[in-house]
């Protein structure tokens, strides 16, 4: 059995960019709510996820194309990259 190739957003990440605080930066503004949070690995920005009504995360990704974001709940050891479609667990 062949071993998963890890895409090279994935394997570019060295250093885990954690939340500074448990909010959607972009909730927070228009006091939004929100399901789960993320956070972006390039810039380090917290936004919620896919379950959320704005999707922050997505539309982050969208418009600055930084590739991966890890989750930022509790317990949550894992890393998405929008790019690829792939996750790993760390």
């Amino acid at each position: 059995m062949s071993k998963q190739t890890i895409c090279s957003h994935l394997s570019a990440i060295t250093e885990l960019r954690v939340a500074k605080e448990y909010v959607c930066e972009e909730c927070i503004k228009t006091g939004a709510s929100w399901v789960h949070l993320r956070t972006c690995q390039t810039c380090g920005t917290t936004l919620c996820c896919d379950s959320s009504p704005n999707k922050h995360a997505t539309k982050h990704f969208h418009a600055s194309n930084h590739p991966v974001v890890a989750s930022a709940e509790p317990g949550e050891r894992w890393l998405w990259c929008y790019a690829d479609e792939q996750m790993v667990g760390y």
